[in-house]
């Protein structure tokens, strides 16, 4: 087995998260992705707690099909004076039919007390019994001591005491829980050294992030002797959320040598925690360590000319290690040397170009100054760029005229809005009308059926976030507005950006700039 256990509890702990709500077909799409990315453990929820969890692990023995990781169920020790054979909840466990049981035990006097309403014996008994009559039945169990770090604080005798009655009933680790994600990393480091060195037992980590330490958390613990992490990809969680697994893993492999997934899995964590993000429906965080989309993008004028000499002078890992890119930011910031690396990012060889490097320079410093913004805008920034080197604007279709109106109708609680646009493509004159729910819809409808003879290809792009920045509010209605409109292909998407002093215009703009880069990309040829 590798040296340190990497356990995923995505699946149920992450799902706790406020506004994250996964079907049966959503956590098997998951745990594929998991598996994919060769975490030894995935804790697939608690059978008989709820029906669809249930139903996951009925549906998990035929459809899942597992090369790297074990499922683990999850569920809590008998109840208080019953027995564990009869105990329905454990019965359900077994039932799951996985080849390991994570059991969920109080370590906390107060809480045995308070919550359980059962005595601290009984509470030893209760995992003495559970833990190991799983084993008995082939299971290879886990024990999560719930609130141990503050169960520690206030009895530790009793804390290490629920550790070695696990251990001594035959559970293979004992995850040590930070419930309510208040320690810190030091903190951390003389409790699970302490832990390690009074019950002898294999120890784990399991931290939440409410101090923003779970990471910080579960690193210290895997150094003080810790051999099992714990936590969620992307960090999902309730409250702040779990400790990161991708951000964990990447510093005890990348920064301390661990030997946690084979280079290539690790490899493709970018790639894994965006597909996970999609299938969450949780927008990824760029800023997100490792994996985030501008976790190794460059910006001021300075970086670009270091890194013209040596990426890594500004970059702490080669970013293709965890399945990431460098990118270089364009905006006011921006000098040649920025503009440059973004050129060479983008396909363009600009080193012996110096007077284009100098139009582009000076187009975005006055753009920006404008209320215009590149850094969030590759594709509106890439045409800039076309246009510059090659000396032409790309053109699919010239607008003749468009219009939006937008009707209250009598009676109905909702505005429609209908557009009207005028083009010629194709060397044929097109007039197309769009109804939509609100300006920007009726256009992108009315756009879309006004070029869909010339370019049929427009049918797979679709407009996927829509963001809105009043640039000088002080002017009331009257503002500048900024608009930023993202756009996929279903398997790629780029974002473009608009600015006027009317929203819809800044919209159309972006729109414009959205369907032309999406027809640049596929490779399509103005008709």
């Amino acid at each position: 087995m590798n040296d340190v256990h990497v356990y995923d509890t995505t699946l149920r702990d992450g799902a706790q998260q406020e506004g994250l709500n996964l079907s049966v077909a959503d956590k098997l799409a998951i745990a594929g992705h998991l598996d994919d990315l060769g975490v030894g453990f995935i804790e697939g929820g608690w059978p008989g707690a709820n029906p669809k969890d249930t139903e996951f692990f009925r549906r998990a023995a035929t459809e899942l099909d597992l090369r790297h990781a074990r499922l683990a169920a999850f569920g809590s020790t008998r109840r208080a004076g019953a027995v564990a054979a009869d105990d329905p909840q454990v019965r359900a466990l077994l039932d799951a039919r996985t080849p390991v049981v994570t059991l969920v035990a109080k370590s906390h006097a107060r809480h045995v007390e308070l919550a359980l309403r059962t005595t601290p014996a009984e509470n030893l008994a209760m995992v003495r019994d559970t833990v190991s009559h799983l084993v008995a039945e082939g299971r290879t169990v886990f024990l999560d001591a719930e609130h141990f770090f503050d169960g520690y604080a206030l009895d530790p005798a009793y804390a290490l005491e629920v550790v070695r009655t696990a251990a001594e009933a035959g559970a293979q680790v004992v995850a040590l829980c930070d419930t309510n994600g208040g320690m810190l990393p030091p903190q951390v480091t003389d409790v699970v050294g302490a832990v390690l060195e009074a019950s002898g037992a294999r120890l784990g980590i399991h931290c939440h992030n409410d101090t923003g330490c779970a990471v910080a958390n579960s690193v210290a613990a895997i150094e003080a002797g810790a051999t099992h992490v714990q936590g969620t990809i992307n960090g999902y969680g309730e409250r702040t959320g779990n400790a990161d697994l991708v951000t964990v893993v990447s510093n005890l492999q990348l920064k301390l040598g661990h030997d946690l997934l084979a280079a290539e899995q690790l490899a493709r964590a970018g790639t894994i925690s965006h597909a996970i993000s999609e299938v969450t429906n949780i927008v990824p965080y760029s800023r997100q360590p490792y994996v985030g989309a501008s976790a190794f993008a460059h910006k001021a004028g300075l970086h670009a000319s270091a890194l013209k000499v040596d990426p890594d002078l500004y970059q702490h890992i080669d970013p293709a290690r965890v399945g990431n890119a460098m990118r270089t930011l364009v905006s006011d910031m921006a000098g040649r040397a920025s503009i440059e690396l973004k050129g060479r990012e983008l396909g363009y060889d600009l080193s012996d170009r110096p007077e284009v490097l100098a139009r582009v320079v000076s187009t975005v410093k006055t753009l920006e100054s404008q209320g215009w913004t590149f850094d969030a805008a590759d594709a509106s920034f890439e045409l800039l760029l076309r246009r510059e080197v090659t000396g032409e604007e790309l053109s699919y279709f010239d607008v003749e005229s468009w219009r939006v109106i937008t009707e209250d109708g009598a009676g109905d609680d909702a505005a429609v809005s209908e557009a009207t646009v005028k083009l010629r493509a194709a060397g044929e004159r097109q007039v197309a009308v769009g109804e939509g729910n609100g300006p920007v819809n009726a256009l992108d409808h009315a756009l879309r059926e006004a070029l869909a003879s010339a370019y049929p290809e427009l049918d797979k792009l679709e407009l996927i976030d829509f963001r809105v920045r009043i640039l000088d509010a002080s002017h009331g209605t009257d503002a500048t507005t900024r608009v930023l409109v993202e756009t996929s292909d279903g398997e790629t998407s780029w974002e473009t950006v608009g600015v006027a002093g009317n929203i819809v215009h800044a919209a159309w703009t972006a729109l414009v700039d959205s369907f032309t880069f999406g027809l640049l990309r596929a490779g399509i040829d103005p008709r």
